[in-house]
């Protein structure tokens, strides 16, 4: 028998949600919604879909290793140097990167739970011991994360927005809480849903970089950008830094499509504003319900809501399902008795409202 690593048998594959067209086939439907995975519902930039009309792609070449130019876009963007970044397949490869570079047997790491699920699966992976704090009142455990810091604690995950909770954390008190941090620890700042908070005391966390040496900023172009299929993410930390995680990294880890792809979302500001504005008028929707139902829901500065379910979520998510939403059951998040709802259209919307109200 081959031989894996011995903590695989502890673990799971990760099971993603059923796609539209397999549900479509199970239950005999004609319209699906998929309101489970907090992908964009407006799709992606224009100027992007007039790009893949009219451009040929020259397959036989290997991508740029470096993703130059996408790199220089997203430094003027961001005011900052081209070598503060890294690209990645998506925000999970950097996570796979960091994990990689930084932790094994003898490394300790921590995290809130819940919170997004691979901090902890590249963990296992690597060997490396884990301390998961609860949350507090849906928000991260300063206290707790300084009292759990260990001689060996290497990183320390901060996802922001909280997914699956959904809410912003305090920049005034995450600021402090770095403060406290050992500069010997790298602290991840995952902000993934970073482009859809619109919280007026948010602070922009690459102010930050030129005076912690030992934090890192993860964002994606999978969420707000609406661009999930071509898998890029990028961190941004000090050079120094970004110069270890790049000799891990697998040099031709996205194609050339991807990165011009990315750097035409980037410059097309005005589908990013379109989709963060639609996006915060249509949660409001989404409190307004709860309100009504008597649900209780989390504050969100992201493109999806967790809100409570009254019966079993497994359930609740396989009832919905019959009726052509596909929803995330909390029970596979920690959250059990709540469900994550990814922020639709208004006609999307209208008909989780509706098919909700049908099984409340």
């Amino acid at each position: 028998m081959i031989p894996y690593k011995k903590v695989l048998d502890t673990m799971q594959p990760y099971k993603p949600g059923k796609p539209i067209e397999e549900t479509k086939k199970e239950y005999g439907l004609t319209e699906v919604i998929k309101l489970a995975s907090n992908e964009n519902p407006y799709g992606y930039s224009p100027k992007v879909a007039e790009w893949l009309r009219s451009e040929a792609q020259l397959l036989q070449l290997y991508p740029d290793a470096n993703a130059t130019t996408l790199k220089e876009t997203l430094a003027n963007k961001n005011g900052i140097a081209p070598e503060q970044l890294i690209i990645g397949n998506g925000s999970d490869e950097l996570i796979s990167i960091i994990s990689r570079s930084m932790l094994d047997e003898t490394k300790h790491v921590l995290m809130a739970t819940p919170t997004f699920p691979q901090y902890v699966h590249n963990a296992k992976v690597e060997g490396a011991t884990f301390t998961e704090i609860p949350l507090k009142d849906g928000h991260h455990d300063y206290e707790e994360f300084l009292q759990a810091i260990q001689d060996n604690t290497s990183i320390i995950w901060i996802c922001n927005p909280n997914n699956p909770t959904g809410n912003v954390l305090n920049s005034a008190e995450l600021e402090a809480f770095i403060e406290e941090v050992p500069s010997d620890i790298l602290i991840v700042l995952d902000e993934a849903y970073f482009e859809y908070i619109m919280a007026e005391d948010h602070v922009d966390s690459l102010e930050w970089l030129p005076k912690y040496e030992n934090i890192l900023i993860l964002r994606t172009f999978s969420k707000a950008y609406g661009l999930a299929s071509i898998r890029v993410g990028y961190g941004i930390g000090h050079p120094s830094m970004i110069e270890q995680f790049n000799k891990v990294r697998n040099p031709f880890n996205n194609n050339t499509m991807a990165h011009t792809i990315a750097k035409i979302a980037v410059e097309d500001e005005e589908f990013l504003q379109k989709s963060r504005k639609l996006n915060a008028e249509q949660r409001e929707r989404f409190y307004t319900f709860a309100k009504e139902q008597g649900l209780n829901i989390y504050p969100s500065e992201t493109n999806f809501v967790l809100i409570e379910t009254k019966r079993d979520a497994n359930e609740l998510a396989d009832e919905l399902m019959k009726r052509g939403v596909i929803v995330r059951s909390g029970n596979l998040l920690g959250t059990p008795g709540y469900m994550r709802v990814t922020i639709g259209t208004e006609q999307q919307n209208d008909q989780f409202f509706e098919a909700f109200k049908q099984l409340l």
